[in-house]
């Protein structure tokens, strides 16, 4: 798969492009200075499917899942979502602020989507990420470092970092270290 971005655009070009309405501009002077991974699965500890595409473009079908009722009615998105078998999907632009962080403190600064890329990994807490995922990974974000300069090494984290109350994804299951941040394991 080759990757680039379009930074004018702010695509990800090798993509699969499906927009999101849950998206809004940042706000004024914000600069993209971090990067937030996240785990999903739909329905939970399943892969594979149109669901979490039907969940980001807000056309989830409560009726097609129990789980389905309880989230049908969020507006939420990510930039870019990478399936199990490496898929790219991407969202939302970078330069515009994807819903995938909510309330969120990192380093300081609250609200996360106004400086930060979400990258939702399809997987769950406990089960280990395929090597598809750590493969695309490991491409993506040097081509994103480099488009958005402010994101420094330090500043790739879960979403377990920024909202320690409520979340735990990417979870234990991720290797930290394949990233070049054991001090996160």
């Amino acid at each position: 798969m080759n990757l680039r971005i379009d930074t004018t655009q702010g695509l990800l070009i090798g993509a699969r492009q499906v927009a999101s309405p849950n998206q809004d501009a940042r706000p004024s002077g914000a600069e993209i200075s971090l990067l937030v991974l996240h785990g999903i699965s739909l329905p939970p500890g399943e892969f594979g499917g149109p669901f979490i595409d039907r969940l980001f473009t807000n056309t989830l079908d409560p009726e097609a899942h129990p789980y389905f009722r309880e989230i049908h009615a969020l507006r939420v998105s990510s930039h870019l979502l990478i399936r199990r078998d490496g898929e790219v999907v991407q969202y939302v632009p970078f330069h515009r602020r994807a819903w995938h962080a909510g309330s969120s403190c990192h380093d300081g600064r609250e609200a996360c989507n106004d400086f930060s890329i979400g990258i939702e990994l399809e997987g769950t807490d406990t089960t280990p990420y395929a090597e598809a995922q750590y493969r695309v990974l490991e491409r993506l974000l040097p081509l994103l470092r480099s488009a958005y300069p402010a994101i420094g090494p330090q500043d790739v984290v879960g979403h377990c970092h920024i909202a320690t109350e409520r979340k735990t994804d990417p979870g234990p299951a991720f290797d930290w270290a394949r990233l070049g941040r054991p001090d996160l394991a």
